[in-house]
Parts: C-alpha cells; structure tokens; sequence
C-alpha cells in the first residue's frame, strides 16, 4: 500500500485525482492539498510514498518545490502543458501525466510507482535479510529442501523449472526464474541472462559475453544476455580496482 499526497490548485484536477485513487487497491490518500506550502506540511507530518504534483501552481511551481525537497518521495508530475516534460525528467520524476489525466494513462503511472517501491522494498530486505537468515526453501522430490545462499553457484532456467546448481549438487523445483529471484538478497544474486541468475561471489572471471564460474572443480562458462550486460557491468565496475 502506497500512501500518496495530491498536489493541485485546481479543485477539479483533485477530484478525478481522488476518485483514481479510490479506485486503485494498492494507493491510500493522505491527503489533498491546494499549494506547495500545504504540500510541504503534509511531508512533515506524514509518511508518503508519491505524490502526484502539479507544476503549474501559485507561489511556488511544481517543480521549484521539488527542488527544496533533501528526500523527495516518488514524484509524478501533472499539468496542462507538455513544454515542462524535461524539466520534470531531470529532477528524476517517476512520470509525467498530461491533463486531462485518463484512468489508463494514471494506471500506467501507478504500476510504475508499485515496481519501484517493491524495488527499494527488496533493496532495504535484502540488506537486512542478509544477516537475519541465510537460506530459503523450495519444494523438491516432494518436500521442502532448505537452500543456503553460500551454497549457490549459478542458476539455470528451464521453462517452468529451475535448476540450483550448488557446491554439492543440484535441486529442481517447479517456479519461474521471476519468484526464485525475488526470493535472493539483493546485490548478492545477478540475473545475466533470461535463463541464468549467477552468484556475484562464485564468477571467477569476465570474457566477452561470458561469465566464468566453477562447477564440480572445473571452469563453467555462462552466457550473458544483452538486455543484462550494462547492469552486470556497471555492478562489476563498482567492485573493480
């Protein structure tokens, strides 16, 4: 659940606004304010995720407000006029919604907001599941196998299976590489390729388009996807002398 501050001078603006949202399962409104002082208030006093924000508003526009903020909740930028696109993108706004707003173009922006927040979700989780446990289970040959994160070294997709290759030997259970990746710590794990998630601490070596691991005592060489290889790199990068 989201909880979510709608910032408009517009009466109106705010009454479609609302009336989205109370049609939305995964959004809460706080609140409605008229202006950026208001706005500014309600930050104080609330926990919010996004705000859906006018730029075009007395005394203080959209995107000047915006710029006073240290830790600005997920932002999605509404108005009249298309000329502030980029200025609202340069501010790294979530969305840019174009009055008249329709419902389809507010669900396109919300789903954005929902990937986004379970993205920081798994980050902060990750970080901390880290140390609280480090293991999960899968159902496998009929019963619950516990897996342990160290054990992991790759892990290969295979239509509606998926294969842990581990230090001692392998498990195969029935899901998609989707669910099992949401399960991993993040910043541990890396999906390389649509049918491999890699252990960051298990790859050897970078050639190419490959990835080399070691499995049974002997060089293992996976393919990294293209769709995959700017954020393998730039993770790499961060760990590079």
């Amino acid at each position: 659940m989201l909880n979510v501050l709608i910032v408009d001078d517009e009466p109106l603006a705010l009454d479609v606004l609302e009336t989205y949202i109370g049609q939305m399962p995964d959004l809460h409104l706080v609140q409605r304010c008229s202006n950026a002082l208001e706005a500014n208030e309600a930050l104080k006093n609330n926990a919010i995720d996004l705000i859906f924000l006018d730029i075009q508003m007395p005394q203080l526009t959209g995107i000047d407000f915006v710029k006073t903020l240290t830790k600005p909740p997920m932002v999605v930028f509404t108005t009249a006029y298309p000329n502030y696109a980029i200025q609202g993108f340069d501010l790294n706004a979530l969305d840019y919604l174009l009055k008249p707003i329709s419902l389809e173009r507010f669900m396109k922006a919300v789903n954005k907001a929902i990937e986004q927040a379970e993205l920081l979700h798994r980050e902060n989780h990750g970080s901390a599941g880290s140390e609280e446990s480090d293991f999960f289970f899968v159902k496998a040959d009929k019963k619950l196998v516990k897996v342990n994160f160290n054990d992991i070294i790759y892990i290969e997709g295979l239509k509606d299976y998926v294969i842990i290759r581990l230090h001692h030997g392998r498990v195969i259970t029935l899901q998609t590489m989707k669910s099992l990746e949401e399960k991993l710590p993040f910043g541990r794990f890396k999906r390389i390729h649509r049918s491999y998630i890699v252990a960051m601490d298990k790859i050897t070596a970078i050639e190419g388009n490959m990835v080399e691991v070691v499995e049974k005592d002997k060089p293992k060489l996976l393919p990294i996807g293209k769709n995959y290889r700017d954020d393998l790199l730039e993770l790499i990068d961060k760990n590079r002398l």
